[in-house]
């Protein structure tokens, strides 16, 4: 055969012929994880400024947001929590675990009101902490990563206890996949909850839309001594080497666009792990902006999402998942390229 001679296999005209090549790079329903932000205030349903269409949504507006999107085909959410004021946060991180705080309120109502829907809590401490970073810190400022990763498992075990179907530490510090098993297996039946890690997420820019709607902001330094230096690749497949080790369930590559690479080399190296993909706020309002502007919004969203299913994703985490909800509705329940 000649090598150049390949359109015979991509004939546009047997729509078929392509779909066999797209292979994975479509995308359903299953797919999609709808990340939350819930606000303290129960009654608040607040846009944030800036990531247009996304809200701060309280306890009691969350049933009727998320009603319509259940029955478009709405089957995972991701919650954070989000303090309306620093004066309830401290330097443990105290508010996190908070049975009447905004995430155990929300994970005993989404059970109650949507049983099919699987609800996944982001455990960290950054939300809550008076400092704004991921663990517990000494004297000087410094994360102590010993007794942080007990806190982020106590965090983890109350989520489970309060009917969590999976825990999702975000905090990237050493060794806390291990500490939530361990907790898990003294005090919870392990085989009722699933740990999806933050297996490789990097230091990178596209955070600050997020950081805005959290108010997570560190109050000094940045995370980089615990988050991946964005210029490696090799750092992020020993991380996710590490999580396997430790008993991850699902792991997971944040950012997801400019990580390809990345995501690619976690799948071959652990090709029987589900692989998630975190495509964020800096992500989110690039697409939106340019989509927008360019009136492809459909288009761009769709091939940055097909890019991040090629690479080798199983679970796409998007604030775009309510419009590919409806884009999926209306072809018919599967969008491929």
């Amino acid at each position: 055969r000649v090598l150049s001679d390949l359109s015979s296999g991509i004939n546009a005209e047997y729509g078929v012929l392509r779909s066999w090549w797209n292979g994975v790079s479509k995308i359903t329903c299953s797919d999609l994880v709808l990340p939350l932000f819930i606000s303290e205030d129960d009654d608040a349903f607040e846009e944030i400024q800036s990531m247009p269409g996304v809200h701060r949504t309280g306890v009691l507006k969350l049933k009727g947001y998320l009603e319509p999107l259940v029955q478009l085909g709405l089957s995972s959410v991701l919650l954070f929590g989000v303090l309306n004021s620093d004066d309830t946060k401290d330097n443990r991180g105290s508010p996190a675990d908070d049975p009447h705080g905004p995430v155990i309120k929300s994970v005993r109502m989404l059970r109650k009101e949507f049983p099919t829907l699987l609800v996944t809590c982001d455990v960290c401490l950054c939300e809550y902490t008076s400092h704004g970073h991921c663990g517990l810190l000494d004297k000087q400022g410094l994360i102590m990563n010993g007794p942080s990763i007990e806190r982020i498992a106590e965090v983890a075990l109350s989520y489970a206890k309060a009917g969590a179907h999976v825990v999702a530490p975000s905090d990237m510090l050493d060794n806390r996949i291990a500490a939530i098993k361990s907790k898990l297996s003294k005090e919870h039946p392990l085989d009722k909850v699933t740990i999806m890690s933050y297996s490789t997420k990097f230091s990178s820019n596209m955070y600050g839309p997020f950081r805005d709607a959290c108010k997570s902001g560190p109050a000094f330094g940045d995370r980089k001594c615990y988050q991946l230096p964005c210029g490696s690749s090799s750092i992020g497949l020993l991380t996710a080497d590490r999580d396997v080790e430790e008993g991850a369930d699902i792991l997971m590559v944040k950012p997801g666009m400019f990580y390809l690479d990345v995501l690619r080399g976690i799948k071959e190296a652990h090709p029987n792990h589900l692989l998630a993909v975190y495509q964020v706020s800096g992500e989110y309002v690039m697409l939106h902006d340019y989509g927008n502007k360019s009136g492809n919004l459909q288009k761009i969203v769709c091939e940055s999402l097909f890019s991040l299913k090629r690479a080798g994703a199983d679970i796409l985490l998007s604030y775009f998942t309510p419009m590919v909800l409806q884009w999926l509705k209306e072809n018919g329940g599967v969008l491929t390229p």
